[in-house]
């Protein structure tokens, strides 16, 4: 037993050498191909057998013809296991290449295709997290496409919208100052009205410009939806009656919501506003808000007529106003951008799609049953 101890300690003795020759070598090539680390690493089993097998040789454990044999065997497993390693090196070197020629495709633009083959447990996940990867920057490029489309027609359509007024604005205050105005108060009212006009497009756009730079500051309180869209129907009810247009209000539930009541506001106002205006007269726009299995849902349906299929998922788009015949004089395309961004504040979501003779505006808020 004590023969036995002590080949294991002079065993472990000459293996241990090894072990730490091996690791400062692996130390100083650490920046090197894998090739050259699973070289040393083969190179280290066998130097740790080889040396606690001299070790136990001079402690005269081992014959001289013992030591032949087993320095012999050993030499034809350094062998076997180097060309095995080194086969297994130049495969997954190989298999990384081409996993780097793959993913040069994403400074490109192009979307990453995984290298036909096999591969190890490692290699082939890290070539899903690339493929999932390319599919994320490929949909956020998209993404970042539309916006910039987006943001091209918005300075289009705020530009054409400022020059309209201020010319306006600009012949009437001369017309006043030459004193050749017919009807002076008339002047002034409708400069007034203009002015008041660039006023609600300056208040959108900064509007939304806190919504996008995540601005926003919410004062939540408990409020019930009823209320809510009380407020919101009477606040459009002199809107409605100018175009002959009627209100109802109908299967509106009171269930308590935790949302900013201000914003809120603003969001059924945008609503109930879009859907007068683009409602003919004698038409009717019709307000519910009725607990669903995600929130309460608040709807807003018009008589528009509907919207173009290819038009719906552009609805809620900064600065999209649809075709010119469904286009209001005094809208910016700011409206229902304003909406999405208030009701996301509120970890809610907006939708629109066509019902007979119109549309539905959906509003989905969570519920407040503490």
């Amino acid at each position: 037993m004590n023969d036995t101890l002590l080949i294991a300690f002079f065993a472990f003795l000459g293996a241990a050498a090894a072990g730490i020759l091996g690791a400062c070598v692996l130390m100083l090539i650490r920046r090197r191909s894998l090739i050259a680390h699973l070289s040393v690493v083969v190179g280290v089993a066998v130097g740790a057998m080889l040396a606690g097998t001299l070790a136990v040789a001079q402690a005269m454990f081992l014959s001289s013809h013992d030591l032949t044999v087993v320095t012999t065997v050993v030499a034809m497993a350094a062998v076997v296991s180097l060309g095995t390693a080194l086969l297994l090196g130049r495969w997954v070197v190989a298999r990384s290449r081409d996993l780097a020629l793959a993913a040069r495709s994403f400074g490109d633009g192009g979307d990453f295709t995984s290298p036909v083959g096999p591969a190890t447990a490692e290699l082939a996940a890290l070539s899903r997290e690339l493929e999932d990867t390319s599919r994320r920057l490929a949909e956020s490029r998209d993404r970042e496409r539309a916006l910039e489309t987006s943001r091209r027609e918005l300075v289009a359509w705020i530009s054409h919208d400022l020059r309209t007024p201020l010319a306006g604005l600009r012949a009437m205050s001369e017309a006043l100052e030459d004193g050749v105005a017919a009807d002076p108060q008339r002047y002034l009212r409708q400069m007034r009205a203009e002015v008041e006009r660039l006023d609600v497009m300056v208040g959108d756009l900064f509007e939304l410009s806190r919504i996008h730079a995540g601005a926003l500051a919410l004062s939540p309180a408990r409020i019930s939806v009823y209320d809510l869209i009380g407020d919101a129907l009477a606040g459009a009810a002199p809107l409605a009656r100018e175009h002959g247009v009627r209100l109802v209000g109908e299967r509106v539930d009171a269930v308590p919501v935790e949302v900013d009541g201000k914003e809120m506001s603003r969001v059924l106002g945008n609503l109930l506003v879009n859907a007068i205006r683009r409602t003919p007269a004698d038409g009717t726009v019709a307000v519910t808000a009725e607990r669903g299995p995600d929130g309460v849902v608040v709807s807003v349906t018009d008589g528009c007529g509907g919207i173009p299929e290819a038009d719906l998922p552009r609805v809620f788009d900064t600065g999209w106003r649809g075709s010119d015949a469904r286009t209001p004089p005094a809208g910016a395309g700011l409206g229902l951008a304003i909406v999405r961004g208030i009701v996301e504040a509120h970890q809610g979501r907006a939708a629109v799609r066509n019902v007979i003779g119109g549309c539905r505006f959906e509003v989905t808020l969570p519920t407040s049953d503490g």
